[in-house]
């Protein structure tokens, strides 16, 4: 696959009630500066890479221009492999036909959109803007600008939801046809509008309940489950997040961003105005251990495969996983799958991944 480069694009007009992510509201000047510096910073970097990935933030909303701009830089400075795969997370509000046109005029191929339900009480409660009907539309204009690849992502567990209003959101979204879904259980974040709430969620039961519906429902829609929280029509994973979870090298730019590059992990501090000012990434020590390598890949269905431990780390790589496969051995089948070569979780398994994965790798 290759490493692949992330854009931290850190503007919103708003923050939903549960997002964690590093946002602020948009101001032109800010924004052309911010754009400035991260074109500055692409020439420290460089080499060969198969993915960009543009999330946020709200990419979108600093136009099709920027955006084009941005990956324009990224195309001077970066190999990009013949076929890279380059996605733009878009919200279905504050898009029309011409920034779908220009976007893929550009050069992105993918698009990954922020539905997460088609029910409208709760896409109230999750301060989203947009309806079904909107959502719907932006699927539309993106297929019409050219786009054949387009993620949607859904969110589960949502207070007072149900399995049917999970059911009409997973066949909304499927009958738009993407050819990727990511399904999300809600997570309250410390620091986040919803922490100060006291919301509640529904008890750990039901939200499995809900997590293997979504597992069955979407199977039987043609999207394979190939990580905990992503499935997609054959041929059709995200393969920049693919990156992340097979533990290969990626460079982010942007504040907020994080890498793993050059053997190192780093990351730009949550700061606009040290970003644009020039402050320099953090450093987070070295990267790649079989230990990160082994916990990033059993968040896949595929599992840690005993002949790519033994490729990226030798003789070290087979008795790791050996170790892990040991100790796999010792777990209920219901939640983990062993065979000679490789070890995975079932979707209960994934329910408790956390739990699972330290057991195999600490």
């Amino acid at each position: 696959m290759g490493p692949g480069v992330y854009i931290h694009v850190p503007f919103c007009w708003g923050k939903c009630p549960y997002c964690d992510f590093y946002s602020v509201v948009p101001d032109d000047t800010v924004v052309d500066r911010y754009v400035r510096r991260t074109l500055e910073l692409m020439p420290e970097y460089g080499g060969r890479v198969s993915t960009v990935y543009f999330g946020g933030g709200t990419p979108s909303i600093i136009g099709a221009k920027r955006l084009g701009a941005l990956l324009e830089g990224v195309c001077k400075n970066f190999t990009l492999s013949p076929n890279a795969e380059i996605t733009c997370e878009a919200n279905p509000t504050g898009v029309d036909g011409d920034f779908f046109r220009e976007l893929r005029s550009a050069g992105f191929n993918r698009l990954s959109m922020g539905m997460q339900s088609a029910d409208l009480g709760e896409l109230r409660l999750l301060g989203r803007r947009h309806g079904p009907d909107e959502v719907r539309r932006a699927v539309e204009l993106a297929r019409a600008a050219g786009f054949e690849n387009i993620s949607l992502d859904l969110m589960l567990a949502l207070p007072g939801s149900s399995e049917q209003t999970l059911q009409r959101s997973i066949d909304f979204a499927a009958g738009l046809s993407p050819e990727h879904i990511s399904a999300y259980i809600l997570k309250i974040e410390p620091g986040t509008p919803f922490a100060s709430r006291g919301l509640v969620l529904p008890d750990d039961d039901k939200t499995a309940d809900q997590y293997l519906f979504t597992v069955e429902r979407l199977g039987g829609l043609g999207y394979e489950q190939y990580e905990i929280s992503n499935f997609s029509r054959p041929g059709y994973e995200s393969r920049h997040n693919l990156c992340y979870w097979k533990c290969e090298e990626y460079l982010g730019l942007g504040p907020g961003a994080h890498s793993f590059y050059g053997g190192r992990r780093f990351h730009w501090e949550r700061d606009l105005d040290g970003y644009i000012r020039g402050d320099g990434p953090t450093d987070d020590g070295p990267g790649g251990s079989m230990g990160e390598f082994a916990m990033l890949n059993l968040r896949l269905t595929r599992g840690l495969i005993e002949g790519e431990c033994i490729a990226r780390f030798g003789e070290e790589g087979r008795e790791m996983f050996e170790r892990v496969r040991k100790r796999a051995l010792g777990c209920p089948g219901s939640l983990v799958r062993t065979a000679p070569d490789r070890v995975s979780f079932t979707p209960e398994g994934f329910l408790v991944s956390n739990a699972l994965i330290a057991r195999l790798t600490d």
